[in-house]
């Protein structure tokens, strides 16, 4: 175990936990940290790393909409059921993570042999950086139809989980993705975010799953504990992310999200230039 890569593994999590759900892309941020501090380890191990820490991420989800996402409920004359509205919720989670889940499965090889370097992540993070500016500026005077995660019918849900296809491209930000195009269909900024929140449990959950499968198989010790303690990371720091987020877009739009994204693409493209020069 060295203490080099203890250090390392600690920003990796806490890029982990600052980029998942900000919509700035944390795929792009983490292919971007690897290439400037790589883990000594191989290749497959850092390709099961870099999904499997996001389960420290999703678990800051859960513990933190827990009330919200729930599906059972007391009764009042004793014992527990469904709540009907969290089993609604739940349709509508399931429905929009269909596209995306069948998309991701068809199309995994794919996307890690020819996408996941650093000129695709600097031109999606430019593009979608320039969508959010744009799109903000369209809605400054824009009354939003949906206010509330409740007020999503299912068609608007399904057509959220359609635009959610377009993160798997690195460099979109699943979040970037699924905000955008609520906020496109109407639906509020809170909302939106909210959404995509719930939208990463099983997502996200899948993923790393799936990852696991094909090759989380002959991982020593050291390398679980790496592992394990990327997630920890990854969890704190999303918790106060989290809450962070919910908290600025009550008062203030994504533009800046958007800045930053045009600004980080250009330093991307600059950086692959000098060092693959």
């Amino acid at each position: 175990m060295s203490f080099v890569e203890i250090l390392k593994v600690l920003v990796f999590g806490l890029v982990e936990g600052f980029t998942e759900w900000l919509p700035v892309s944390s795929t792009g941020h983490m292919i971007l940290v690897n290439d400037i501090i790589k883990l000594r380890q191989p290749a497959e191990y850092y390709e099961v790393f870099q999904v499997v820490i996001q389960l420290g991420a999703i678990l800051a989800v859960v513990t933190t909409f827990f009330r919200q996402l729930w599906p059972f409920e007391t009764r009042r004359k004793g014992g527990i059921g469904l709540a009907p509205a969290k089993v609604e919720l739940w349709i509508k989670i399931i429905i929009a993570c269909l596209p995306a889940a069948v998309l991701g499965l068809l199309l995994d090889d794919f996307l890690d042999t020819y996408l996941y370097n650093g000129f695709v992540v600097a031109l999606t993070l430019i593009i979608y950086g320039v969508a959010f500016i744009v799109i903000e500026k369209r809605n400054e005077y824009t009354t939003f139809s949906v206010r509330r995660v409740s007020e999503l019918d299912l068609k608007t849900a399904l057509w959220i989980g359609c635009f959610q296809c377009l993160a798997l491209i690195p460099g979109t930000s699943r979040s970037g993705a699924t905000i955008i195009g609520a906020m496109l269909l109407g639906v509020s900024r809170t909302a939106a975010a909210e959404f995509s929140f719930y939208l990463s449990v099983p997502v996200m959950f899948g993923a790393s799953l799936l990852k696991l499968l094909k090759r989380g198989a002959g991982f020593n010790t050291v390398q679980w504990f790496y592992m394990i303690l990327g997630m920890l990371i990854a969890y704190l720091v999303s918790v106060y992310c989290i809450s962070f987020l919910m908290r600025y877009i009550r008062k203030h739009s994504f533009t800046i999200f958007g800045y930053y994204r045009i600004v980080l693409g250009i330093i991307v493209l600059l950086w692959f230039a000098v060092s693959r020069a």
